[in-house]
C-alpha cells in the first residue's frame, strides 16, 4: 500500500514535470526573443502558492494536470490590439513566435529521444515473453483461423504488410486500422520439423470499430508463452490442488497434456477442459495414443441393441438408475475393449456426427476398427465394464521439460530458444508408454507426472470469505447480463458464465520467461511516433470513438505502473506521455500550439495582423472544446478505474 501511494505520488510529479519542462521551453525562448512574459503557472485554476521573480509572476495551480506561460500580448489591452503591445507576443515577427511556440514540444519531444537512449544505455526493459513472441500460444477453434489450419505454435512474421513484433500489433491494428487485420506467417509442424507459408485476413470485427472491434479480434487467438512452475516456498500449488504431490520441481516447464505441445496458460486451460479422454490403445501390434470425446449417453444416438449392450457395462460397473448425465465413448466397445464401429453423437452445435468427421475437421486421429483399448486417461483397463468406470472422471497427462533455468533472453533470440532442448522424440516415447505396464517417467530431460484429476473452484477447499467473494462476483456478473436487451447475446453470456463456473482449474501458478527488450532508441521513437499519428487520424476520421483516450487520470495511472515495474519501464511510459504531449501540442488547433504557428504562417503570407476579436472568435470556441474534451476524458478515466474493481 505505501509503494503504491509512492508510485502514485511519482506519477503525478513525473506528469508535472512534462508539463513543467514544455512550459520552460516557450519561457526561455520567449525571454531570447525579447518579449515579456508576464505569469509562469503549473497548472490551471486558482493559484495555491505564488512567487515573483525577475518580473515573472510564478505560480502552482490547483489543477496540477496542465500549465501555461503568459506572455505580454497574448491579451488585449485596452483599445490597443495585441500586436501593438509593445513587446508582446503578437508584436514579434511570425518567425519569432513560430519559435516560441515550437520550443515547448520540441522539448518534450527531445526529452522522450533523451529517455529512449538512457533505456537502450541501461540494458533495456524486462518484459515477459508473450509480449514479443511471434508464436500464437491458442486460437478459437470456432474462428476462421482454425478453419484455415492455423494452430498454437504457428508464427506471425507480418501484420497489413507490417512487420510484425508482438501481439500488440494485433490489437492496436484491430482498433485503429479500418480494413481488417491481414497476417502473415508460417504454419511450424514441431514434430516433422517442416514450415509452409499462411497469410489470411481476420474477419471477427466485420461491421464493428473500435474497442469492440479490438476485443473481438483478439479474442480469436492469444500469444505463445512459458509455463514454468516455481513452489514460492512451498506456497504453490495451493491447497487442494491436484498437482500438490505429483513430483513437480522448481523451473519445471509444462510442455505436453494429453496429447498437445502446450503454448500458453490459455491453451492449457482449453486442454484441461476439453471434454476428451486419452486412449491407449494398441493398433496391428503398436501402441498409440488417442484423443475421443467424452460424450453424455443422453447425446449418443443409439439403436435398442446399443442401448442395452452400455445399460449392461454401467450395471456392471455398480452404476444403476438413470445413466443419460454420464460419460462413455462414441464407439460401439465389445466387452474386451474392441473397438467395433463408431457412434453418431450431438456436438455442442447440436448437430449429429461421429468421431471421424470431428477429428477430420480437427486435424487429429480416431479410433479404428480393431483397435484395443487397454487405457483410458492413464489408468489401465481390461475391457469395457473397467472403461465404463474411469471415462466419469476426466484425468490429464502432463510432460514437464526438467533440468533447465530459465533467465532473461534477449527478445530477437526468445522465439528461436522456445522449444530448445526439447526432444520431441522423447515425448513419443513418454507418451506411447502411458497406461502400459512399462509406462516410464522420464526420457531425457522430460518427465511424465502421474494422472492428474482436475477439480473445480468449488471443490477446493477455500475460505468461507473467498467461497462468499466468489459467490458475490458470480451474482453481479449475472445481474449485468441479465441487463442485455438481444436475447441471443444474453444467453450466450450466461452460457459462457456457467462454464466458467464449472471450468476445471489445476491450482497453480505457472510464470512466463523474461525478455529483454531493447531496441535501438531510434526504432522506440519510430514506434511511438508512429502509434501515436495512427491514433490522431483514427480519431480525426471517426474510427476510433474519444472515449478510449486517456485523460490525465489515465496518464498518471500508466506511469504509475511503470514505476510499480521498474525504473526503464517507468522512463518508457514517461517518453511515450512526453512525445504525444509535444506531437499533439502541434496540432493545427488555434487552442494548442500548432495553432498559433498556423496564424503566424498566415500573417507572414498575407502580411496582414490578425485583430483581437477575430483571435477570439477563433480560439474561445476551441478553450470550451478543450475543457469538455478534458472533463470527458477524466470521466472516462475514473469509469475505467472503477470498473477495475467491480
Amino acid at each position: 500500500m505505501i509503494f503504491s501511494i509512492l508510485y502514485l505520488v511519482l506519477a503525478a510529479l513525473a506528469l508535472g514535470f512534462l508539463i513543467f519542462i514544455h512550459e520552460l521551453g516557450h519561457y526561455f525562448v520567449a525571454k531570447k526573443e525579447g518579449m515579456i512574459v508576464e505569469v509562469f503557472a503549473i497548472g490551471f485554476g486558482k493559484p495555491i502558492y505564488s512567487w515573483n521573480r525577475n518580473g515573472v509572476k510564478w505560480q502552482i495551480c490547483w489543477l496540477p494536470f496542465g500549465g501555461y506561460v503568459k506572455i505580454a500580448g497574448m491579451e488585449k489591452k485596452g483599445d490597443l490590439e495585441p500586436y501593438q503591445i509593445e513587446n508582446g507576443f503578437f508584436s514579434k515577427s511570425p518567425i519569432a513566435r513560430i519559435r516560441v511556440a515550437v520550443a515547448g514540444p520540441l522539448v518534450n519531444i527531445f526529452t522522450a529521444i533523451i529517455l529512449f537512449v538512457a533505456i537502450w544505455m541501461s540494458g533495456g526493459r524486462y518484459k515477459p515473453f508473450s509480449e514479443y513472441t511471434h508464436l500464437i500460444g491458442w486460437v478459437d477453434t470456432s474462428s476462421q483461423a482454425f478453419e484455415m489450419g492455423i494452430r498454437p505454435g504457428d508464427e506471425i512474421n507480418k501484420i497489413n504488410g507490417r512487420p510484425f513484433s508482438g501481439f500488440n500489433d494485433l490489437i492496436y491494428s484491430a482498433f485503429l486500422d479500418s480494413a481488417p487485420p491481414k497476417l502473415e506467417g508460417v504454419d511450424i509442424n514441431y514434430l516433422q520439423g517442416s514450415k509452409k507459408p499462411f497469410a489470411f485476413e481476420l474477419d471477427a470485427g466485420k461491421n464493428l470499430e473500435g474497442m469492440t472491434k479490438a476485443k473481438a479480434t483478439v479474442g480469436l487467438m492469444s500469444p505463445a508463452s512459458y509455463l514454468v512452475y516455481d513452489s514460492f516456498g512451498g506456497t504453490n500449488p495451493i491447497e487442494g490442488s491436484p498437482l500438490k504431490n505429483v513430483g513437480l520441481q522448481d523451473n519445471d516447464r509444462i510442455i505436453w497434456v494429453d496429447g498437445n505441445l502446450i503454448f500458453s496458460q490459455k491453451q492449457l486451460v482449453n486442454v484441461v477442459n476439453e471434454p476428451k479422454s486419452l486412449l491407449t490403445i494398441v493398433r496391428n501390434g503398436q501402441v498409440y495414443v488417442v484423443k475421443v470425446p467424452r460424450v453424455q449417453i443422453s447425446d449418443l444416438r443409439l439403436n435398442e441393441s446399443q442401448k442395452v449392450e452400455i445399460k449392461d457395462w454401467f450395471f456392471a460397473s455398480g452404476i444403476n438408475g438413470d445413466i443419460s448425465s454420464h460419460f462413455f465413448l462414441p464407439y460401439e466397445i465389445s466387452a474386451d475393449g474392441i473397438v467395433n464401429q463408431p457412434l453418431q453423437y450431438l456436438d455442442e452445435n447440436l448437430n449429429q456426427v461421429t468421431h471421424e468427421q470431428e477429428a477430420k475437421a480437427l486435424c487429429e486421429n480416431c479410433l479404428q476398427q480393431g483397435d484395443k483399448v487397454i487405457a483410458i486417461d492413464g489408468i489401465s483397463i481390461k475391457g469395457a465394464v473397467d472403461l465404463t468406470i474411469n471415462i466419469q472422471h476426466k484425468r490429464i497427462q502432463i510432460i514437464v521439460q526438467r533440468g533447465e533455468n530459465y533467465p532473461p533472453i534477449a527478445w530477437k533470440q526468445a522465439d528461436q530458444t522456445f522449444f530448445k532442448n526439447v526432444d520431441f522424440k522423447g515425448i513419443d516415447v513418454l507418451s506411447s508408454s502411458i497406461g502400459t505396464e512399462k509406462r516410464l517417467q522420464s526420457e531425457g530431460n522430460l518427465c511424465l507426472l502421474a494422472p492428474v484429476e482436475p477439480k473445480t473452484i468449488a471443490e477446493y477447499p477455500l475460505p468461507q470469505a473467498t467461497r462468499d467473494q466468489i459467490a458475490r462476483e458470480y451474482l453481479e456478473q449475472k445481474n449485468q447480463i441479465e441487463k442485455i436487451k438481444d436475447p441471443q447475446q444474453r444467453d450466450e453470456a450466461l452460457k459462457v458464465l456457467e462454464e466458467n463456473q464449472n471450468k476445471l482449474v489445476l491450482g497453480i501458478q505457472l510464470h512466463d520467461r523474461p525478455v529483454v527488450y531493447n531496441p535501438s532508441p531510434i526504432r522506440l521513437f519510430y514506434n511511438a511516433l508512429d502509434e501515436t499519428w495512427r491514433t490522431v487520424k483514427a480519431l480525426f476520421t471517426g474510427y476510433l470513438s474519444p472515449k478510449y483516450m486517456s485523460g490525465p487520470v489515465g496518464i498518471v495511472q500508466a506511469i504509475h505502473h511503470g514505476w510499480s515495474t521498474g525504473i526503464n519501464e517507468a522512463m518508457y511510459w514517461i517518453a511515450i506521455i512526453s512525445l504525444n504531449l509535444g506531437i499533439l501540442n502541434l496540432l493545427p488547433i488555434p487552442v494548442l500550439d500548432g495553432g498559433h504557428i498556423c496564424i503566424s504562417i498566415w500573417e507572414s503570407v498575407t502580411k496582414k495582423r490578425l485583430k483581437a476579436k477575430t483571435m477570439e472568435r477563433l480560439i474561445i470556441p476551441f478553450i470550451v472544446l478543450m475543457l469538455l474534451f478534458f472533463l470527458y476524458a477524466t470521466y472516462n478515466d475514473i469509469i475505467r478505474l472503477i470498473s477495475k474493481f467491480f
